[in-house]
């Protein structure tokens, strides 16, 4: 009974993965810029950064399911379950790149077929934007045995402060098809190969930190709650120092104040889960999120992408009062339902 209570997963993590997937797509469809630098950059803090979500949630559960970890066979699974759904979920985003080659950003362009598919499919974010995550979280899979010997022989979670500190230093730097443009295509891949270790270096401490919050769940999580105001002070602090810091020099890291929103997060619907599953209705709809999260992380910028083609926009609005703020709320939601189905 033991086991299959452990196995299960946490309502109030399901809901969380619900939420965070839902950050990542606002993250990608709210943008706006062109406004007063302050409001662009608030928009910024607001809602990018949900793969910092997103990797604690993969380091929650990975550690949740630990007790039966036996390398061969997890990596068996995570190639059955994360590896082959992302290389159909490839196909589209190849075949965007042959066909519009310049609208849709392919920076491989011009080079033979046959060598540009291993390239971007080992990269990710050139065919779908979104997809570097898999590149990313598949060190994470390798490495995984590594983490766990750590942690066994206590030492993973007094790294945690280090960690953290190289996530304020090691800071990411954006890299897509202008930025690129001229190099060659040699330098093309190691930049975009750059991007994907820089942030496997960079969100390393929220996987770990998802481990050591499964580890301590049961006493841990109720101290954030009680400790909520405190989180809330350090995550405003953090993110005005940060929107200080992008206007006035060029460091920006949007991370820190979601590793503070991570913490207000779990606190909170941890404390009020058994009002989330006695209120069936939303229960349902953010388990429903939940389960196909990872579907709409790779289908969603498809859809985006599409949309902006239809209407003729670009991915970042320009502002130009209210109806901005209407219209990019409103391709949020039309993106994640089409996207759903």
């Amino acid at each position: 009974m033991n086991q299959v209570k452990k196995t299960k997963i946490l309502n109030y993590i399901n809901v969380f993965r619900g939420l965070a997937i839902l950050l990542i797509v606002m993250g990608h469809t709210m943008q706006f810029n062109g406004c007063n630098p302050i409001f662009s950059q608030l928009n910024i803090e607001m809602v990018c950064g949900g793969t910092a979500l997103f990797i604690f949630i993969s380091g929650f559960l990975f550690q949740h399911l630990s007790y039966k970890f036996e390398y061969k066979n997890y990596l068996s699974k995570k190639w059955q379950n994360v590896i082959l759904p992302y290389l159909f979920c490839a196909i589209p985003g190849l075949i965007l790149c042959f066909l519009m080659p310049s609208i849709y950003g392919n920076s491989f362009d011009g080079l033979p077929i046959i060598v540009q598919i291993p390239m971007m499919l080992s990269i990710g974010r050139v065919h779908n934007i979104p997809a570097w995550f898999i590149p990313m979280i598949t060190i994470f899979f390798l490495f995984s045995w590594i983490l766990l010997y750590l942690e066994r022989k206590n030492i993973l979670y007094k790294l945690l402060p280090i960690l953290f500190l190289v996530t304020i230093i090691f800071n990411r730097h954006d890299v897509d098809y202008n930025t690129v443009m001229n190099l060659s295509y040699t330098d093309k891949y190691f930049a975009y190969l750059g991007y994907v270790l820089t942030g496997f270096v960079h969100f390393f401490s929220m996987y770990v930190f998802g481990m050591f919050c499964s580890k301590y769940k049961d006493s841990i999580i109720d101290k954030f709650y009680r400790q909520r105001f405190l989180y809330w002070g350090l995550m405003l602090i953090s993110a005005v120092v940060n929107i200080y810091l992008a206007l006035n020099t060029n460091y920006s890291n949007g991370t820190i104040s979601k590793i503070f929103m991570t913490i207000l997060l779990l606190a909170y619907l941890k404390h009020y889960d058994e009002w989330l599953i006695a209120h069936t209705r939303i229960n349902k709809v953010l388990d429903f999120l939940a389960k196909y999260s990872f579907g709409l992380f790779f289908i969603h910028w498809y859809t985006f992408f599409l949309y902006n083609q239809f209407f003729g926009l670009q991915n970042v609005l320009e502002y130009q009062g209210v109806e901005t703020l209407l219209f990019v709320g409103l391709r949020f939601i039309v993106v994640t339902l089409f996207s759903l189905l």
